[in-house]
């Protein structure tokens, strides 16, 4: 099915990667697609910018490399770097690359992504992904939980 016209239903758990290693981008679609999420690829950085902005993805993954040579040069990764919090808040984002130490805080930090996944650890992806996602949805709780309280109510912040 061609990923522009697949359409995301309120039942569906959407998740965008980006990846220029072949066997990466499989083995991370095919790891998202046995957790039940409905998975969009972005083949170019305005690809990703032109999805990333038409769909509330629940997960992003990108490549630290992705349509790049060195990380500095990878669009994508600073657009997402650069976005306004309430831009990217309801998506976990992790950057997969090989000069990463798994879930190390300060490398994801300063990536400004949720967790960082060295590529060798790619067989435990689909665990790692359901950690960060946990992770996070327990991080972004109390705020959601507001936030949904806030706008129930009619009042606007």
């Amino acid at each position: 099915m061609n990923a522009s016209f697949d359409f995301i239903g309120s039942e569906d758990k959407p998740a965008l990667i980006a990846f220029s290693t072949p066997e990466w981008l499989e083995t991370t679609k095919s790891a998202l697609q046995e957790l039940g999420y409905k998975v969009h690829t972005a083949a170019t950085h305005s690809d990703f910018l032109i999805r990333f902005s038409q769909v509330h993805y629940q997960v992003v993954i990108v490549e630290e490399l992705f349509g790049a040579n060195t990380p500095e040069e990878n669009v994508t990764l600073k657009s997402i770097q650069n976005m306004p919090m309430t831009q990217r808040r309801h998506a976990t984002i992790l950057l997969i690359g090989n000069s990463f130490q798994t879930f190390t805080p300060m490398e994801a930090f300063k990536n400004s992504v949720h967790a960082v996944i060295n590529s060798s650890e790619l067989f435990l992806l689909k665990q790692l992904v359901e950690k960060a996602v946990s992770d996070n949805n327990l991080f972004l709780h109390s705020f959601r939980e507001v936030q949904n309280r806030v706008f129930t109510s009619g009042n606007r912040f």
